[in-house]
């Protein structure tokens, strides 16, 4: 739905909310059956946060201003490197954290279909995994891709954009019938643990 001088890259979800609702309850539920527990993450954020932890292409989209206060705030842009914060304060000696969380998420960048400037990430963070678990976060990954198809294809060892991935590399997802914007899920490891993230409106157009 559109509204008259409504924001670029901003949706009205009417039609298609209650399949959005049941598809959300399936990832829910893939990402529970694995022992991860819901977390909420605040939309407004330090924009240093992401100064280090994120790589220039979300740097330089991301949403900045400064509050009242004088602080230079953002809209959250993805949510791996708050999680990042918080194992480093409250998890450092915790083994076997297992966090997922749905929200929100803002980046200026050119609108179209399957890339939205307000959009949804279901993601899923595993803090000081015991044993290495990639094999467990891609069979989960497909798991989910899979409430919507099965057709698609897995790379490894890919290039990633946040520069805290070690080594700058982990894993995509991606369904070749969404031409362009194929990529639907995309994650690897990090200093703190490791975990991917989906982009739940990629998905919906499957």
């Amino acid at each position: 739905m559109d509204i008259d001088k409504q924001v670029r890259g901003t949706r009205i979800i009417l039609e298609e909310a209650k399949e959005r609702r049941t598809i959300l309850n399936k990832l829910i539920e893939i990402a529970e059956s694995y022992g991860f527990q819901e977390i909420t993450l605040p939309s407004l954020e330090m924009a240093e946060i992401y100064v280090d932890k994120a790589g220039a292409e979300v740097l330089n989209q991301m949403y900045t201003f400064k509050d009242k206060g004088e602080r230079n705030l953002c809209l959250r842009p993805e949510g791996t490197a708050t999680i990042q914060l918080l194992a480093n304060k409250y998890w450092k000696t915790q083994k076997d954290v297992k966090l997922w969380y749905f929200e929100r998420c803002w980046r200026y960048e050119r609108p179209q279909a399957g890339r939205y400037r307000e959009f949804f990430q279901f993601g899923v963070e595993w803090i000081n995994p015991r044993e290495e678990v990639t094999p467990i976060l891609i069979e989960m990954a497909k798991k989910m891709i899979e409430t919507k198809t099965k057709e698609y294809e897995v790379s490894e060892s890919v290039k990633r954009g946040l520069s805290y991935y070690t080594g700058g590399v982990g894993f995509e997802i991606s369904v070749n019938k969404l031409g362009a914007q194929k990529q639907v899920c995309g994650g690897g490891s990090y200093k703190e643990g490791i975990g991917f993230a989906l982009g739940f409106d990629r998905l919906m157009l499957i």
